[in-house]
């Protein structure tokens, strides 16, 4: 029985320390955790924690296509209410100091906290922006890479939508609110719009 018992300890510890070994493997040290790529946007953007200062900086609110302010996806969660500056998603440039959107997440009593960045680029001004490297012949052609930021890629929005947007990137960044399903993720689980 004592030889079961040390055998069941020993074969515990080596499943612990593979699991560890594993998640080392899978994260290694060297990649910069997702706040400290974002720290630069953070401290840019810390004032819009105030909707007073992002309305005047000229955020205004966001409604899609049905007039729904607070944008949630039934088993995935919610992205919140968003507060966009139309001069900015006109601009095809990215600039994680300058966000297109503030993406607010309604607290318990319904009050407004900012969540979440969203960079936004309308496809056709980022394909303008940035020319098509020549063909490889052969009948290939070759395809624009979607923009990055943070190491991530930007998801790709087509038309229609919910917004009433021509095709679109986005990247959602929870720098001020975490999200169990990734700080790049679009939906947050621990974000609803209920209440």
């Amino acid at each position: 029985m004592r030889l079961l018992r040390t055998l069941a300890i020993a074969s515990t510890t080596a499943v612990l320390l593979m699991g560890q070994a594993i998640a080392a493997f899978a994260h290694p040290q060297h990649e910069p955790p997702a706040l400290s790529m974002t720290s630069p946007a953070r401290s840019a953007t810390a004032k819009y924690h105030s909707l007073t200062v992002a309305k005047k900086a000229g955020y205004s609110i966001l409604a899609d296509t049905a007039g729904i302010t607070c944008i949630a996806e039934p088993g995935m969660g919610a992205m919140g209410v968003h507060y966009v500056k139309g001069d900015l998603v006109k601009d095809p440039a990215i600039d994680s100091a300058h966000p297109e959107a503030l993406v607010y997440a309604p607290d318990r009593h319904g009050k407004l906290q900012l969540a979440a960045l969203e960079y936004v680029v309308i496809k056709a001004d980022w394909d303008a922006s940035h020319p098509q490297p020549p063909g490889l012949g052969y009948g290939v052609q070759d395809t624009l890479a979607p923009p990055w930021l943070f190491g991530h890629e930007f998801n790709f929005t087509d038309a229609p939508n919910r917004y009433g947007l021509p095709p679109f990137y986005s990247l959602h960044a929870w720098v001020w609110k975490d999200n169990p399903a990734g700080t790049f993720a679009m939906w947050n689980p621990n974000v609803t719009c209920n209440g």
